[in-house]
């Protein structure tokens, strides 16, 4: 019997596999586009997923302009900017700070956030790194 083939297995910054990946965010609700975005970005859909090590893809967000918000009509306070207008003026900030807030907040959050791009139109200048486009149901 191999006691080698038992032992767990620790990802490290040598041993990651990262991919590119491309997201349409055309129609999809804000929350639940930003938790599936964290959850890839952070490694959570791999099988080597290691807590302490940045072993996410990255992720280009195309469409960040056509991202469905909805409000649910309650009083929540005075609102200086609310979510219509900040789509309007940076719709790349809106899921930007989304994502950030499903993100550890310390150094290892920084770099996770760094591996997100987003484009409010339908072309990213990522061509190069051959992006596999998928679909959010897809993930699991």
């Amino acid at each position: 019997m191999d006691s080698q083939s038992y032992k767990t297995i620790s990802a490290n910054a040598k041993t990651v596999n990262k991919e590119w990946l491309v997201i349409d965010a055309e129609g999809e609700v804000l929350g639940r586009l930003a938790s599936q975005v964290a959850k890839i970005l952070r490694g959570k859909h791999k099988p080597s997923f290691t807590p302490h090590v940045d072993c996410g893809d990255y992720v280009i967000v195309v469409n960040a302009d056509k991202v469905y918000v909805r409000h649910t009509g309650y009083p929540g306070g005075q609102r200086f900017a609310n979510p219509a207008d900040t789509l309007k003026r940076k719709p790349e900030f809106l899921l930007q700070h989304a994502v950030k807030g499903m993100l550890p907040k310390t150094r290892l959050g920084d770099a996770l956030l760094r591996n997100l791009k987003i484009y409010a139109g339908a072309e990213h200048p990522h061509t190069a790194q051959n992006p596999r486009t998928i679909k959010l149901n897809e993930i699991k």
